[in-house]
Order: structure tokens, then sequence, then C-alpha cells
């Protein structure tokens, strides 16, 4: 029977669909880490306490990082390039979502909108990370080798959810509520966009790596166009509802050291 998590085991288990795995998750999260690095440093004056929780969520996704790129050396592989078709930092940053990265390059402030939409674009990114990451701690959270690293992940990826929703409601409270819910709505039917042409092409990398069959890999690309339609028609709307979370200055203290998995 395919389901998520036999499918996940089986790239699990094969070197180089873990391989690529890793090595997507950890490009991206490494890319997030210099992205909020920036950020912070770009701060407008006015924003400045705001620096701080910026400045610990890239540890965060840095760390994790690290955390996919130790899981590879603990089984002896070293990362792949990251093929272009999979590379969903720079699919949503080519679609203009979140902040250009020639803007952070820069040394400029920015502005207090393009805080706003750093955190919109985080609201929406994290909504799909922490989902992704409670599917895996169903599946492995107990798992001998993946298990620290996955539950340390999934409750990082909480965390930011709870951040940006609360940074947001702050900010709404403030008079940005339109802008916020336009940034919102474009961001989420983005990412929706993003999140399924990355997924059919890891899906195609993988599949040939571990020979699926032309009917195995028709099938999984049905069900991921089918989870689009869905999110298109209605699901996106959970990406962009605002709700108090239940712990408050998630991001107020200092990042976790990263297991030792390797």
């Amino acid at each position: 029977m395919l389901s998520a998590k036999s499918l996940f085991q089986e790239i699990l288990d094969n070197d180089e669909s873990f391989r690529l795995f890793c090595s997507i998750a950890a490009s991206g999260e490494s890319q997030g880490g210099w992205e909020n690095a920036r950020i912070a440093a770009l701060v407008p004056e006015s924003e400045r306490p705001l620096a701080p929780k910026i400045t610990r969520h890239g540890a965060d996704e840095d760390k994790h990082g690290r955390i996919f790129n130790a899981l590879l050396k603990k089984r002896g592989l070293e990362p792949v390039e990251v093929p272009p078709e999979t590379d969903y930092t720079m699919l949503l940053e080519r679609h203009g979502i979140g902040l250009a990265h020639d803007k952070l390059k820069a040394d400029q402030p920015l502005t207090v909108r393009d805080i706003i939409t750093y955190l919109a674009h985080s609201r929406v990114t994290e909504q799909r990370a922490a989902e992704q990451m409670a599917m895996l701690l169903k599946h492995f959270g107990d798992d001998p080798d993946l298990g620290r690293a996955v539950r340390m992940i999934s409750a990082d990826e909480d965390n930011h959810l709870a951040y940006s929703h609360e940074e947001l409601l702050r900010y709404a409270a403030a008079g940005h509520g339109p802008y916020i819910r336009a940034t919102l709505r474009e961001c989420a039917l983005a990412e929706i966009r993003v999140h399924r042409d990355v997924s059919l092409g890891v899906m195609a990398r993988m599949g040939r790596l571990l020979g699926w069959s032309r009917a195995r890999s028709a099938l999984l690309a049905a069900g991921i166009h089918a989870v689009y339609a869905y999110e298109r028609l209605v699901g996106w709307r959970r990406m962009v509802t605002l709700r108090a979370p239940e712990r408050r200055d998630a991001l107020g203290g200092p990042a976790t050291a990263a297991p030792e998995v390797a």
C-alpha cells in the first residue's frame, strides 16, 4: 500500500535518495539562515527590538542545515548539488515572494513594510515546514537514527510559526492589517504553486533513483496535482489566518544546540 510513511521509508533506506533528500533540505535551511541573518542586520532603527528574534530564527535554520549534513556524514555520504527544479527557496524568490536577495545584499536599511513582507513570507512557509515536520515526527520520531533530529527540527518549526503569528498580529494591531492580509494571500497562492512544482521535481528525481514504474510515478504525480487543486480552492486559507499562539515569545531566547547525530 502506498502511504506517506512507506514512501519516505523507501527514500530513507536508499543511500542515493537519502543523499538527495538531505542535500535539498540542508541547502534550503542554510539559505534561510543567510536570509534571516541579513534581515536582522538591516532591520530599521524603529524595529530594532525584533532583530534578536530574527537572528534566532536564522540561527535555527543554520542549525537545521548542519543537522541534515550531519545525517549524511553519519552514513558516509557527501551532499549533492541541488537540482534547480527542486530548489524551493530559489523558486519562491523567482516568484517575487519574500525579500529579494539583491535587497538583502545591499547595505540599505529595510522598511517596516519590508519587515512585514518577511514575516508574511515566514508565516506561510513555516506553515508548510511545520506540517511536513509533524508528518515526519509522527512516523519517524522514534527512529533510532532520525528521531532526535526530527523532534528538534519539528519543535523549532513550531516556534517559528508561533513567532510569525505573534509579530504579524502586533503589526496588524498597529494599523498594518490590509497590507498584511494582501501580502499573506499573495504569498500563499505563490507558495502552493511552488510547492507543487518542487514536489513534482523531487518525486521525478526520486523515481529515477529508485526505479519506480511509470504507473507509480504517474500515481504520485496525480496525488501532487490533487493536493494542489485542493489548496488552490480552499487549502491556502489555513496559511493566511492569524491567531494568538499558545506559546508567546517563542524566539525570545538563544538558539538551542544541534544534537550529536553524526
